[in-house]
């Protein structure tokens, strides 16, 4: 019988910790002198204030030892683990008085997690401190920027040139009827034949599915992944070769596309929180979509809907009978794991439409797959 079961849930998240970092090896001892028996001494005294509160003190609300406390972690874990233990603490450390204390908040660490959260929080905030969540949205924003805009573009035009037309093709890939129309200004007399200067391949180039709409749900349950989608979002309308358009949804469809160039706008604009109606966009996007043959629709939700589910998907036929193609890019909750509804997942898949979880590293490459004809 697995020991773990019986113990309170902050010890067992104490002890396998402890596993991973390898500190159990280790006795907490205030007098260690060696580098390595203080690093691990400092990590296991960390991990007991916020797992294991009764024997250390635990994490109050004193504002110089949650200061202390953010600023050990920083130094003595992985960049991964403090994500990790500053949203556990954020859960007992009630997060908008984190953010009203100035003196506090500016130790937090923002990654994702933490913007999905302060961003639910923002309409509750005073007016004073809206400056100060904008700046710990825009650093998250930009860095995810800087990571994704170049290999998307790179993606894109990578697979593009992997299917157009060699410079110089083989024999058996040379149009010879195009060839010798080009080339019969170099006909030779002397030799009674044309000498061709350019060979033609007998391919066409691909084409690039010019318009792109992207829906994006910002529902209560899509709080994590609203993050990465608006930058997904932003990335894609900075490729040339696209139009894109954004509608985000929850009950309601919003336009969105005049945001797309400021991806920090773009996400202080969405309003999480409420239900999910999906056929409302779907049917949004049929009535407003100007050559559905040319657009590819990305529909980015967990598909955890809260509307008639025949409806959803007789909407779903209709846009898919209208020749629009249609993408399911599907979310991933805090720890990169994917969440969605399965019964609607597996539906769409066997409709022929792409449906996917992905990391933003992964991201890149899948969606430049689904973008060439």
């Amino acid at each position: 019988m697995n020991d773990n079961l019986n113990l309170p849930s902050n010890v067992q998240a104490s002890r396998r910790w402890r596993l991973i970092l390898g500190s159990d090896a280790i006795e907490a001892n205030p007098d260690a002198r060696g580098s390595e028996a203080g690093l691990a001494n400092r990590r296991l005294r960390s991990l007991e204030a916020l797992y294991q509160p009764t024997r250390s003190g635990g994490l109050g609300r004193s504002t110089p030892g949650v200061i202390r406390w953010l600023d050990e972690i920083r130094a003595d874990f992985p960049q991964a683990v403090v994500q990790v233990m500053q949203h556990d603490a954020i859960k007992r450390v009630n997060l908008r008085s984190l953010l009203l204390d100035r003196t506090l908040s500016d130790h937090l660490d923002p990654d994702v997690i933490l913007v999905a959260e302060i961003l639910s929080l923002a309409p509750t905030l005073p007016d004073s401190f809206q400056d100060q969540v904008r700046q710990m949205v825009r650093q998250v924003v930009e860095d995810l920027e800087q990571r994704l805009a170049p290999a998307t573009q790179q993606a894109l035009w990578g697979r593009l040139r992997q299917r157009l037309p060699q410079r110089h093709p083989r024999y058996r890939d040379i149009d010879w009827q195009r060839t010798l129309y080009a080339n019969l200004k170099h006909y030779q007399p002397h030799y009674g034949t044309i000498i061709p200067e350019k060979l033609i391949h007998r391919g066409t180039p691909p084409e690039i599915r010019q318009d792109v709409l992207l829906c994006l749900d910002q529902s209560a349950s899509m709080a994590g992944s609203v993050v990465y989608a608006s930058v997904f979002a932003s990335v894609l309308a900075s490729v040339s070769l696209l139009k894109v358009r954004l509608l985000a949804f929850d009950t309601s469809v919003l336009e969105l596309t005049s945001l797309l160039d400021d991806p920090l706008e773009l996400l202080l604009g969405m309003q999480l929180g409420g239900g999910t109606d999906i056929s409302a966009v779907l049917r949004y996007g049929l009535d407003t979509i100007q050559q559905p043959q040319e657009t590819v629709l990305i529909l980015m939700s967990d598909l955890y809907d809260g509307g008639d589910r025949q409806l959803l998907w007789r909407s779903l036929a209709q846009l898919l009978a209208s020749g629009v193609r249609v993408i399911s890019l599907l979310a991933i909750d805090e720890m990169g794991v994917p969440s969605y509804d399965a019964t609607n997942a597996d539906y769409f898949a066997r409709l022929g439409i792409p449906t996917f979880a992905c990391t933003p590293d992964e991201f890149p490459a899948l969606i430049s797959e689904h973008l060439l004809v």
